[in-house]
């Protein structure tokens, strides 16, 4: 049997109603819902139109102006210069999947400390944390190596787009890049020829 999406309606007065629990929820609710797992939609209570990100972004908006942020105000400045790039879509594929990845090594320590501790969700949770501030630099440069990795992977990447572009566009001739026929320099009319002796 399917899980029915939880469906969310958002007023023009900007408040959220559930229709599962035919009550007003906040983005507070939300949190929780994604906290949980739970598949929900948010639409416009008028046109329909689906909301989800813009909610899921307020949501990441209230955090990220809480006590702890998530993104320094630098990654924020790089994130938004790759609106408009050719990059654009890579690179929002490059960060879900590094994310899935993220959460799938957490997941596997959550398991082993579970097998463990059993359904102890405690001191699974104090485990994860006393882990997370012992091994917080061998964490620091697992990810680092991690990151370096993926760059010289990317690197590769780019060489072999660059490689694969030079043989795609090799029969076409574009003025001023390289193995483009240079333009032949015209005769000047007013230059005489020299004088045949």
């Amino acid at each position: 049997m399917e899980t029915q999406v939880r469906l969310i309606k958002k007023y023009p007065n900007r408040r959220l109603y559930d229709t599962k629990t035919s009550s007003y929820i906040t983005l507070a609710d939300i949190k929780q819902m994604v906290l949980k797992h739970e598949d929900f939609q948010v639409i416009d209570a008028k046109s329909s139109e689906d909301l989800t990100r813009q909610i899921l972004l307020q949501v990441i908006l209230e955090e990220e102006s809480g006590g702890m942020p998530m993104f320094s105000s630098d990654v924020l400045s790089q994130l938004i210069r790759f609106y408009g790039n050719a990059m654009q879509g890579l690179m929002g594929t490059y960060l879900e999947k590094n994310i899935e990845a993220f959460q799938q090594m957490q997941k596997s320590l959550q398991d082993q400390s579970q097998k463990l501790y059993g359904g102890n969700s405690r001191a699974s949770q104090d485990l994860w944390t006393q882990f997370m501030t012992l091994q917080g630099p061998a964490m620091q440069s697992l990810m680092q190596a991690y990151m370096e990795q993926s760059q010289k992977m990317f690197a590769q990447f780019q060489e072999q787009m660059q490689s694969q572009a030079r043989n795609v566009f090799a029969g076409f001739s574009f003025p001023g890049f390289p193995g483009a026929p240079q333009p032949q320099a015209k005769a000047d009319p007013e230059q005489k020829e020299p004088e045949k002796r």
